[in-house]
């Protein structure tokens, strides 16, 4: 059993990462709440696989259950799923004193996060995240959101768990897309923290691998991320460092209209900015090529033809981290040391080489 502690000035909770820990998931969650109303909610993708038998846990753990679920996929990230389930809450009476459960990949943590974030203006939360993805960047660190039309994770709040839950086994009924995708992510975190993570990842080069490691690439991007959000957890200073590859990555999955994953985005735009930053003597050399390599070994897509088209620079522009005609733009000096440029929005097609 592995355990990260994230503590923050007002709330402290634990990372479990373990092969087969959704078995004994009802003891683990019985230990740090007392009996009440459970909300487990999945999307129903996940709620075939792992519900039944976690409400049945739960439920000899004296926790009074109610399983939800909702279709599968980022277009339900909205307000109405929202809405939807919130109306299910009030008509099953929960209270401040209940709870729910995210059971599933990163659009149910963001989602379900959000409902515990807003629902009586805040009730207990576990996520317990079962997608790659989720499982090493969006189950850690607090942020919950839904999506507003293509623009995604705009309406949101900062809200952490009581506990997050990691069973690595979860991601071998995973579809090999799925799984490879939340790879994009586990790169752009090795590509800052480099030593031993970096050294890892050069280890490797297929699918298969990722399932042999993914205990330890949990672990690594877990305290990478355990690390920054304890010394910024509101984004105002290091937290922005998260952001690697993600100001052109996001630009690009919202043009794909769904052609493109998140992670599948995220190496793309991971790629793309160190390629500028590299031709502008800002990155060293060949620093790129190792990056497309890790990325490239696994399947994952480093470029898009999305890149050549100005509306890119336009959704750069009205990112959500615009602050008063700025945007700090996330890179790498070279492996193992991340840095960040303020650069004004009329200076930014320029900088990153994107069609004006």
């Amino acid at each position: 059993m592995e355990k990260i502690s994230v503590a923050l000035a007002s709330h402290q909770y634990d990372v479990l990462i373990e092969p087969g820990l959704l078995k004994t998931a009802g003891e683990r969650i019985a230990q740090i709440w007392s009996p009440r109303k459970i909300a487990l909610i999945s999307d129903d993708n996940v709620a075939p696989l792992y519900q039944k038998d976690l409400a049945a846990q739960l439920t000899n753990q004296g926790f009074e259950v109610h399983c939800y679920d909702f279709p599968a996929g980022e277009a339900l990230k909205s307000l109405a799923q929202l809405q939807r389930l919130s109306k299910k809450l009030a008509k099953a009476n929960f209270n401040r004193d209940d709870a729910v459960i995210a059971l599933g990949g990163g659009v149910t943590g963001d989602l379900v996060g959000f409902l515990a974030a807003t629902y009586m203006r805040g009730i207990s939360l576990i996520q317990i995240p079962t997608s790659l993805l989720a499982q090493v960047d969006s189950s850690v660190g607090g942020k919950t959101a839904v999506d507003l039309g293509t623009t995604k994770n705009i309406i949101g709040a900062f809200y952490e768990p009581d506990l997050v839950l990691i069973d690595p086994q979860t991601l071998t009924t995973l579809p090999t897309r799925d799984l490879v995708e939340g790879y994009g992510e586990i790169v752009k975190a090795a590509a800052m923290v480099g030593d031993g993570f970096w050294r890892l990842i050069e280890q490797i080069d297929s699918p298969a691998a990722i399932l042999k490691h993914a205990l330890e690439l949990s672990e690594f991007s877990i305290q990478f991320k355990a690390n920054i959000v304890m010394a910024d957890e509101k984004e105002s200073d290091q937290r922005q460092l998260l952001n690697f590859g993600h100001t052109i990555g996001h630009a690009i999955e919202a043009l794909s209209a769904g052609e493109l994953r998140h992670g599948e985005a995220i190496s793309i735009g991971t790629v793309a900015i160190c390629r500028a930053f590299e031709t502008a003597g800002k990155t060293a050399p060949g620093t790129t090529q190792k990056i497309t390599a890790r990325l490239t070994a696994v399947g994952l897509p480093i470029t898009s033809p999305w890149l050549a088209s100005n509306r890119v620079l336009e959704l750069i522009k009205h990112d959500k981290k615009n602050h008063n005609g700025y945007l700090n733009l996330v890179y790498v000096k070279e492996i193992g040391v991340p840095a960040i440029l303020k650069v004004p929005t009329n200076q930014i097609a320029a900088t990153l080489q994107l069609p004006n």
